[in-house]
């Protein structure tokens, strides 16, 4: 059977355990495997003696292991510290033996019990790393290794290649070199634990570290090393029978072994290029070629295997590019499609704006000039016959959510239905008692015939409107114009509730729903839904959002908002199939929050801190603690917090993808937990007395609810939550924000948290707790929070760290965001150029009949929430 890029990696790579732990990175097809792209190519590597090293510059060698040592450190974690010795690698250098250790720190126990198995004493390695210099002994830091078998024969041709590549006289079987290296069990080819050997040679050893080599995002369950070998089975699979004979038989070998030292790729040229030829059989081309021959870019197949099989540096940025073109013409093709798609659909036109403008005349504030505009703007939309889709970006305050019960207020006023869907039950509930204390206003003043007298205010409604329990709809009066259903419907209420308020939406009878992602489910059925709006829409996937086109009788206008600011190049990207309104002024009332970054080993620091939150508390106020873990014990995602916390553990530290390596990860000092800091808290001298409450996305609704109304009456007043409380919460007594770790959160996540104080006009501070090391990236990105409170250029900012990352919360950041190669910061020229190609290519064949492959890569795109873009 040939194999296609469908072809599942269990049919290429035979190791069961290792096509198990692709698959865990994702990795399930042969095409998943060829767009697993590294995030970094290594230079080459000179092999040298132990005695020709230089402090600071790469190098590689081989090497036996004498002695390996573990050590607890005083802070939690383990120092691994292996001796080795190149005598047999030095002496075909004709160097003088020397010896080095090799060092390795990690806090997961699992992680240096692998290594030490690796390393036991008489192992042969060949080791690549940066040398440097501690207590007068040379020493590498996590360095990079491969495990050799020391038992595998030698051929004349092996000992040529090593004579030739790496030693300038005398072979391995020199007279102090045949017993290690050959070794007293021939043939063997695993060691201790099972653990296969990563090479059968140090040539090919050092060939594999020393020539430039792709690096991946691996895991415990499988090195990078392993992950480039399976990716190179696939590319090899893909090429075909007559391929693999060929080479077999050397049809293709050019005389003379490659040169490692000098860092050269051990595929011969020509193979090189009937490897190419043949995949690019198997690996058609997704972009136009005219498109690709304007801007210099290589087939698909030559890009895979400069990617994956780099000869050097400049041809790996260059299929870096065509794979960055590739992806932004897929991403903004499926974008226009996409929009071009809507406007054909049939939509109820809702002109009737009386409703709407009783409702803004009802308001006890002025509106902002931007709000003002952004209400005309979402009016017009709706009174078109095809759906409105607009997102709305606004700072945290700067009254969204005035602007939504605007456009709603629209809907019920032509006759109509509307519904607001948001992400968590506290929020949904908050919305309701908000938007049922508008109603309660406009019913009042339409019942005096006064008008409220005009204000400046923050934004921030009176809760408490007049509500019967019995079915959720807010108290009506008998005839009076502003008589509004409005109804609330989560997945925690009662049965017979629920029941009450579904059959009330279901009668088509106008009204507002306010829901949760209970709104998607087939018993919510809506008649006459006319305006869908979807609060903090990055929670939601596009498969949820499409679910509403079938709650009524034509598709609804659709309103997305969100409170993460996103760069307008991001915002293009992201968004490109809908319309957009910033709204970045905010109502007057509200005070700066003071950011403070405080270390946390700087004791008499955190002291300080906590006494004056204490005080704080006294005079009334509220404090939050934000933790990314549950508990101690969380080290999972499947123990992790649900849809609305971050994830825990390793998998915390993949969802907020700082850039790092995978031995800089192992490094990480352990997340703090919720459980452990309330524990910390109730014993420190300054919150004696004081009750502390905990919430986590583990908790029950009934939990969470009670817990929210505790902390906002002060029985509770520290709170200490996961990022539950990220979006919606309101509490205008809150004036404390503490983010345990916040050195490894996004930005934009960052300012998100903070933007849950201060909301009571009161002076507020955010204290972001870092154990970042002072000068490493993670210090400046909070240095960056800390100096501004400008959303647009936090995010700005986020990006230009982090790539495509964390600009919308825990489903936008790192690897997740739906684009692997494209950084929307970096490649505003790239998108640019396929945004006008997607425009041109659409215009002339919206069904793509004539480009195949960009046709069905854009339904791939687009087919699953978790690739399309929109939806994260």
């Amino acid at each position: 059977m040939s194999t296609t890029l469908e072809t599942p990696i269990s049919s290429v790579e035979s190791n069961r355990r290792r096509s198990n732990a692709l698959k865990s990175l994702g990795v399930v097809s042969v095409g998943d495997a060829l767009t697993y792209y590294p995030f970094r190519v290594t230079d080459p590597v000179p092999a040298k003696a132990l005695r020709e090293a230089k402090i600071g510059e790469k190098m590689a060698f081989a090497a036996h292991v004498r002695d390996v040592r573990v050590f607890p450190m005083a802070r939690r974690g383990f120092r691994l510290i292996a001796d080795v010795d190149d005598g047999d690698f030095a002496q075909n250098r004709r160097q003088s033996a020397s010896m080095a250790s090799l060092v390795f720190f990690s806090y997961r126990k699992s992680y240096v019990d692998w290594i030490q198995r690796r390393l036991r004493p008489g192992a042969l390695l060949v080791v690549a790393g940066e040398p440097s210099v501690y207590n007068d002994r040379l020493q590498f830091t996590h360095p990079d290794l491969l495990t050799v078998d020391p038992a595998a024969e030698r051929t004349e041709d092996e000992r040529a290649e090593w004579d030739d590549g790496f030693g300038e006289s005398g072979g391995i079987d020199g007279s102090n070199g045949t017993a290690d290296f050959a070794g007293n069990s021939a043939g063997a080819n695993t060691y201790a634990g099972n653990l296969k050997y990563d090479a059968e040679s140090i040539p090919e050893a050092l060939r594999h570290v020393c020539r430039p080599r792709p690096v991946y995002h691996a895991n415990s369950r499988i090195s990078s090393e392993h992950i480039h070998e399976s990716i190179e089975k696939c590319m090899d699979a893909l090429c075909g029978d007559e391929y693999a004979a060929a080479r077999a038989a050397g049809a293709m070998q050019q005389d003379g072994a490659p040169d490692a030292q000098n860092g050269e790729s051990d595929l011969p040229q020509a193979d090189r290029e009937a490897r190419t030829e043949a995949l690019a059989v198997a690996v058609p081309d997704i972009m136009p070629e005219r498109f690709r021959a304007e801007h210099g870019l290589m087939h698909r197949a030559e890009a895979f295997m400069a990617i994956h099989d780099p000869q050097d540096r400049r041809r790996f940025d260059e299929a870096l590019r065509t794979l960055r073109y590739e992806e932004a013409l897929v991403c903004q093709t499926a974008l226009v499609q996409s929009r071009d798609s809507s406007r054909k659909s049939k939509a109820t036109a809702c002109a009737d704006i009386r409703l709407k403008d009783d409702f803004v005349a009802s308001l006890p504030f002025t509106l902002t000039d931007g709000q003002q505009r952004v209400i005309d703007d979402i009016s017009s939309d709706m009174a078109r016959d095809y759906p409105m889709q607009r997102l709305l970006q606004g700072e945290v305050g700067s009254g969204k959510t005035v602007v939504a019960v605007a456009a709603m207020m629209q809907a019920v006023g032509s006759g109509k239905q509307a519904v607001l869907v948001a992400p968590t039950q506290v929020l949904a509930e908050q919305h309701y008692e908000s938007i049922c204390g508008m109603v309660d206003r406009m019913r009042d003043a339409a019942q005096s015939g006064e008008s409220n007298e005009k204000t400046t205010h923050n934004g921030t409604v009176d809760k408490g409107g007049q509500v019967d329990a019995g079915d959720g709809t807010a108290s009506q009066d008998g005839g009076q114009p502003a008589d509004i259903p409005v109804l609330l419907l989560t997945g925690g209420m009662r049965l017979a509730v629920r029941r009450r308020v579904l059959a009330a939406a279901a009668s088509g009878k106008p009204c507002i729903v306010v829901a949760t992602h209970a709104a998607f489910s087939k018993t919510f059925q809506a008649p006459n839904l006319a305006l869908a709006v979807i609060d903090e829409q990055h929670r939601f996937g596009v498969e949820q959002r499409e679910s509403l086109n079938g709650k009524g009788s034509t598709a609804p206008h659709l309103l997305v908002m969100t409170a993460t600011p996103i760069p307008r190049t991001a915002a293009m990207t992201w968004f490109g199939d809908l319309d957009i309104s910033w709204l970045t002024e905010l109502p007057g009332g509200r005070k700066p929050i003071r950011t403070f970054i405080v270390p946390e080993e700087n004791g008499s620091l955190m002291a300080e801190m906590f006494g004056l939150i204490r005080h704080r508390i006294d005079a009334g106020e509220r404090a939050y603690v934000v933790c990314p873990r549950i508990d101690a014990s969380s080290e999972d995602a499947d123990t992790a917090d649900g849809a609305d916390d971050a994830e825990v553990g390793s998998a915390f530290d993949d969802m907020y993808d700082l850039g790092e390596d995978d031995a800089q990860r192992e490094q990480r000092p352990p997340l703090h937990a919720v459980a452990e800091i309330a524990e910390r808290l109730r014993s420190l001298p300054q919150f004696a007395g004081i009750r502390i409450a905990t919430l986590t996305g583990r908790d029950d609704d009934a939990t969470k609810a009670q817990v929210m109304a505790d902390f906002e009456s002060g029985k509770t007043p520290v709170l200490v939550a996961t990022t539950v409380i990220e979006v919606g919460v309101d509490v205008a007594q809150a004036s404390c924000m503490v983010i345990f770790d916040a050195d490894r959160y996004g930005l934009s996540q960052l300012h998100q948290l903070r933007g849950r104080v201060g909301r009571g006009g009161t002076e507020s501070g955010a204290f972001l707790i870092s154990r970042a090391p002072e000068g490493s990236d993670a210090a400046k990105r909070l240095e960056v929070i800390s100096g501004t409170l400008d959303g647009a250029e936090i995010a700005q900012a986020d990006l230009e760290f982090r790539g495509a990352g964390d600009v919308l919360g825990d489903a936008q950041s790192g690897g997740k965001s739906g684009l692997k190669l494209l950084r929307v910061v970096k490649d505003v020229k790239i998108i640019e150029d396929a945004r006008a190609e997607a425009l041109k290519l659409v215009a002339e064949d919206s069904a793509l009949q004539d480009y195949v492959q960009l046709a069905g890569a854009v339904l791939d795109f687009t087919r699953g929430n978790e690739t399309f873009l929109t939806s994260n």
